[in-house]
């Protein structure tokens, strides 16, 4: 029966266009699962099993590849302690496979049921105030204690039992949007033992954080308290860092599970949430096998580019292409205003997630809820089981992504620029931002932006990441560099690499102390200049040189050359009188590469010359340069063909000439040129081989 389901090129295209974090091993050949994957989170426990098949059956006539499921169900699959029920969930899981649907499984960690919080208390974490979190919601465990962990490792490992060979469980995700922190007695003295292990002694400690600045100097660990804001910026830096590493031990205690009884072809992840900086999320996504995210715009409208530069950072944590976790079906419900996207948004936002090196995206969630907190969030069906306007339009995603599955097999995103993202330094400005208008992933995106328009396809990576393959590394605001990152960036840079840093660089080591040494700290030397002294801005400030006239409203450097072969490209005008005349740009030659430091926070037009000098400088060539400005350019690539998608966001329809014909995945045919309405979709098959 199997078998006459599923079409006589089943085996050899399913392995073949497997995503790579699922293609390990043979799979059966009657489950759809397209290197595109298009999902819908799907509770089955909240409906009547007579239902299933129903929804299922909408499911499939949308092109949906895969479901998630469970990731809330931990009262059905454990209404006692010990008592666990996981039948109906394998009748969910064949429900699926008969209707050719894959399932990943989420562990429900992150909604305990009443009975475990009633018995354990203990498990429930304390919240800044104070005060014990209660039943009712989610996410209100403690994610450092040891009898929580052991009730959520034992819920995993029965599922792991019961799944981990089941020919339909295509992948796990470790409970779901890790976010928030417990601040009890425990969680503090874990706290305690943590930086006792990092330091050694108290004096070191005491010396590293300079706690003699107000007599905060500690005499036993038991007296180090936990700080969110307000604190030593050592002590802040610090529960930070703690935070991350027990967000991963927390993770770390499922997955390992898991990874026990699950087959190598099952792969692991966990639904991580864009910009969010709780904790930093290279720490916690270095044990799963394949990064994924969360990625609702709320109010308002699709960004094209901070989305897809927050795809572009979701790519970067394991340095590989990703999934989409879950997406808006229209409109959310937790913003003050709930505006839906306007009809082909929806489409247009998964094309964009697709460009960037997603090999997945799933809308949660599939039906309203009949009760519960999120009613009225957005879904694929209403309460009443029957397809919401949005329904069409994402069976029209689906049925694309059948078609272009095929050419996009195998291909990513490769970049010869890439832009740094550090959370401690996001961290460290946001503690003291010094100006409130100095938002440092703003700052990010200042850069990000013009490259990405000039380029069409920029990496963003941590300062620690390997950096040989890239032409030019841009690093804005990173504001914490610790000897490991000041190394690579020196090595870099002196293996041919050019350098770019940009305004609060280098301002503070590993403790979130400052440098002995002036801006850019350890580079500075390298760089043959030091900022003089940083200014946060109350007016308008000129700025003037070889990327013409710009302004400066936010922050300012003055720079101070010391080495005669660093050439100035920047000057501020007229301003407070220490910034008259003083460079805010300088570079320096250094063999074949180069280091650049830019002071001031230039005006947008000013930034896209900067790129336009920065690439130029690089020898990286611009791309597609003639598209419209509406129109966003994403370029996936394996090394041998290359794949171009277009999008018009853009409120008038768009004509855009190819540089020579070709291939219309979408439409059919070669094509020289393609017209696009507003969030029209092209995705073009280029015949020249990719450089």
């Amino acid at each position: 029966m199997m078998l006459r389901q599923w079409m006589t090129r089943s085996v050899i295209v399913l392995l073949s266009l497997l995503p790579p974090a699922f293609a390990q091993l043979p799979l059966p050949s009657d489950v759809r699962r397209p290197m595109l994957g298009l999902g819908a989170a799907w509770y089955p426990e909240q409906w009547p099993e007579s239902r299933w098949d129903a929804d299922l059956t909408l499911m499939e006539h949308a092109h949906i590849s895969f479901v998630r499921v469970g990731e809330f169900a931990w009262s059905t699959m454990e209404p006692k302690e010990g008592a666990y029920d996981l039948e109906w969930l394998q009748r969910a899981v064949r429900a699926a496979e008969r209707h050719h649907i894959a399932v990943v499984i989420g562990t429900p960690s992150a909604a305990p049921p009443a009975w475990l919080t009633q018995r354990y208390p203990e498990t429930l974490r304390t919240m800044d105030n104070g005060r014990k979190d209660s039943h009712g919601n989610r996410q209100q465990f403690d994610w450092s204690d040891a009898k929580y962990r052991d009730l959520s490792r034992k819920i995993a490992e029965k599922l792991a039992e019961a799944f981990g060979h089941d020919p339909n469980v295509i992948g796990w995700q470790i409970d779901n949007e890790y976010c928030n922190e417990s601040y009890g007695e425990s969680t503090q003295a874990q706290f305690q033992s943590w930086l006792r292990a990092k330091y050694g002694t108290l004096d070191n400690l005491n010396a590293r954080w300079t706690t003699a600045y107000w007599s905060e100097t500690y005499q036993n660990w038991d007296q180090i308290p936990i700080e969110e804001h307000g604190g030593n910026p050592g002590l802040l830096l610090n529960w930070k860092e703690f935070v991350s590493d027990t967000w991963r031990s927390y993770q770390k205690n499922q997955l390992d599970v898991i990874r026990s009884h699950a087959e190598p072809r099952q792969r692991i992840t966990t639904n991580m949430m864009g910009w969010f900086d709780a904790y930093d999320h290279y720490t916690v996504a270095q044990d799963l096998d394949f990064a994924s995210w969360d990625d609702y715009v709320g109010t308002g409208h699709l960004d094209a580019a901070r989305n897809g530069a927050t795809h572009d950072l979701t790519r970067g944590f394991l340095r590989k292409n990703f999934w989409v976790m879950e997406t808006q079906p229209g409109f959310v419900n937790w913003q003050t205003d709930n505006n839906a996207l306007d009809k082909g948004e929806v489409r247009a936002m998964a094309w964009n997630a697709i460009g960037h090196g997603a090999e997945a995206v799933e809308y949660w969630q599939w039906r309203s809820a009949l009760n519960g907190q999120e009613q009225y969030h957005g879904t694929l069906l209403g309460g009443d089981g029957t397809p919401v306007p949005l329904y069409d339009e994402v069976k029209q995603v689906g049925a694309e992504f059948e078609k272009a599955s095929a050419v996009l097999a195998g291909t990513t995103v490769q970049s010869q620029v890439a832009v740094l993202q550090d959370y401690p330094s996001r961290w460290a400005i946001n503690w003291q931002r010094h100006n409130k208008a100095f938002d440092p992933v703003d700052a990010l995106m200042s850069y990000y932006k013009p490259l990405h328009e000039l380029l069409r396809s920029v990496d963003v990576v941590a300062d620690t990441a390997p950096l040989t393959g890239y032409k030019l590394v841009v690093a804005p605001a990173l504001n914490v560099l610790t000897p490991e990152a000041a190394k690579n960036l020196e090595a870099y840079v002196r293996a041919g690499g050019h350098l770019v840093l940009g305004q609060r660089s280098a301002m503070k080591d590993e403790d979130n102390s400052l440098y002995p040494q002036r801006q850019p700290g350890p580079l500075a030397t390298l760089l043959g200049a030091r900022v003089e002294q940083f200014y946060a801005l109350n007016k308008t400030v000129p700025v003037s040189g070889v990327w013409g006239d710009a302004q400066d409203t936010v922050w300012a450097e003055q720079i101070g050359v010391v080495d005669s072969a660093t050439q100035v490209l920047m000057r501020y005008g007229t301003s407070n009188g220490w910034l008259d005349g003083q460079p805010a740009v300088v570079t320096r030659k250094v063999g074949r590469g180069s280091i650049t430091y830019i002071g001031a926070a230039l005006d947008e037009a000013a930034m896209r010359r900067a790129a336009e000098w920065m690439l130029q400088e690089s020898g990286v060539a611009a791309v597609l340069q003639e598209v419209p400005a509406d129109v966003d350019v994403a370029i996936r690539s394996d090394g041998q063909k290359r794949i171009v998608i277009l999008t018009n966001y853009g409120a008038e329809p768009q004509m855009i000439q190819l540089p020579h014909p070709m291939r219309n995945v979408l439409d059919g045919g070669e094509a020289s040129s393609v017209s696009l309405a507003r969030f029209g979709v092209a995705v073009l098959q280029d015949p020249a081989k990719a450089e």
